[in-house]
This record gives C-alpha cells, structure tokens and sequence, in this order.
C-alpha cells in the first residue's frame, strides 16, 4: 500500500548448486581443513559414490579420488588399499567409459606417486584391464591406457616378471598397430609404452642350437624396420631382438 515502505529481503538468494561443486566441497575442497572433516569420512564418501546406481555420482567418485591422489599423495598411501579396491572396481565399470577413463587417469597419478609399490594382486587386474583399453575407440582412453601399461612395465618387478612377459607378447600387436595411431600423441605414448615393455620382448636362447636370424621376430622386425628404424636399433643395441 502507499505511504508503506518497501520490503527489502535481508538477505541475498542463495546460488543454485550445481551436483558436481557439491560434491566436491564434501570430499576434495575438505581436504584443505582436514581439522573440521577426518580424511576417512571422506573416503567412506567416495566409497559410497563410486558403488552408486547413478553414473554421474560414480564418475565423480572416481575423480574425487584422482583429487586426493594429487593434493594429499602422503595421506592416500595411508588408504591405498581402499582406494585401489575403489579404483579397480571403477576400471571394470560396466556401463561408463567415462568412469573407466577417470580411473585409468587417477591410477596414473597413484603409481606414478608410489613408485608402483603395494600394488599386491590388484597388479593383475589392472594389467588385464589396461591391455583391453589399448585398443579403445575413444582417443583420451587409449592414450591414458598406453601411459598405465607403461607405468605397469616399469613397476611390475621380479614377482611378476612372469606374468607380465605373457601379457606383452599377447599385446604385441597393439603395440605395433597404435605406433601408426591416427593420433600423434597416442601414437607417442605407445613408442614411449613400447620401449618400457621392450625387455619383456626378449626371445629365450633354448639349447643353444637356434641362428640368430631364428631368434629374431620376423614380424616385429619387419614393421619395426618399415615404420621406425630407430626402435628397431634400440631393440638390436640392447640384444631385444
């Protein structure tokens, strides 16, 4: 009514929220006053996230963690169990390349972080799941899948020299193939991938009666002399081949 003063709110609306910033202000932006949350509840979140129905709450599970990993490395390693159960459950996802895709860049981070130490039996999963994505239609996932096999290479030491051997030769001709990928940078990461697997390429001198020229494998020598001479003298310079 006239003569009446206008009411004025007294406070401003508040902002719409959008899932992905709430989510986060719950798990990583927390781990800046770990005083007010403990750094567990923030794992049990994520744990819940990362087995939930919705594909958005599981891929931002995923990224949570890839948030920890860069920001509280010390504290990660203090969960690792957890976090690579969380994290291997998510690169078998079986709905989401997104959710794949974010586990395979957080598992990056970790190893990398961790030197590739305490991996235990979760070393067989990854393996058997990086070596599926290799050949993934979705160029972001192959080459962060060539980067993991990499990290995998150079961590997977005496005890599982074996087993690794096996997974190599079954994913030479990946190898081959992606040297040529229509992407430059994945085709880089699988050089880089190439050279890190190459001792495990190494053919075994049985009793001694086999020629040289018989120890060598004609078809990665064949491809590798065509498409990229200087693998190939790596190879015969550190007797690989």
């Amino acid at each position: 009514m006239l003569g009446q003063p206008l009411s004025i709110p007294t406070a401003q609306p508040k902002k719409k929220r959008t899932p992905m910033m709430s989510f986060f202000s719950k798990v990583s932006w927390k781990l800046r006053f770990q005083k007010q949350e403990p750094l567990k509840n923030a794992f049990l979140i994520l744990a819940e996230r990362a087995r939930d129905p919705s594909v958005k709450k599981r891929h931002m599970a995923m990224r949570g963690l890839g948030t920890m990993a860069c920001e509280s490395p010390d504290k990660v390693r203090k969960y690792k169990k957890i976090v690579l159960d969380l994290l291997v459950h998510g690169l078998y996802d079986p709905v989401s390349s997104e959710v794949i895709h974010e586990s395979v860049k957080t598992l990056t981070i970790i190893l990398g972080k961790t030197q590739g130490k305490g991996l235990g039996s979760f070393f067989i999963d990854i393996t058997l799941q990086a070596r599926t994505l290799l050949d993934d239609e979705n160029d972001s996932l192959r080459y962060s899948a060539f980067v993991l096999f990499g990290q995998l290479a150079a961590f997977a030491g005496q005890k599982w020299k074996s087993f690794f051997t096996g997974q190599v030769k079954q994913t030479q001709d990946s190898l081959l193939t992606h040297l040529q990928d229509r992407n430059p940078q994945v085709a880089k990461a699988c050089k880089t991938t190439f050279r890190a697997c190459s001792p495990y390429l190494r053919q075994r001198k049985e009793y001694g009666f086999q020629s040289e020229e018989d120890q060598r494998n004609p078809k990665l020598c064949r491809q590798l002399s065509h498409y990229h001479p200087e693998l190939l003298q790596f190879f015969y310079a550190n007797k690989i081949l």
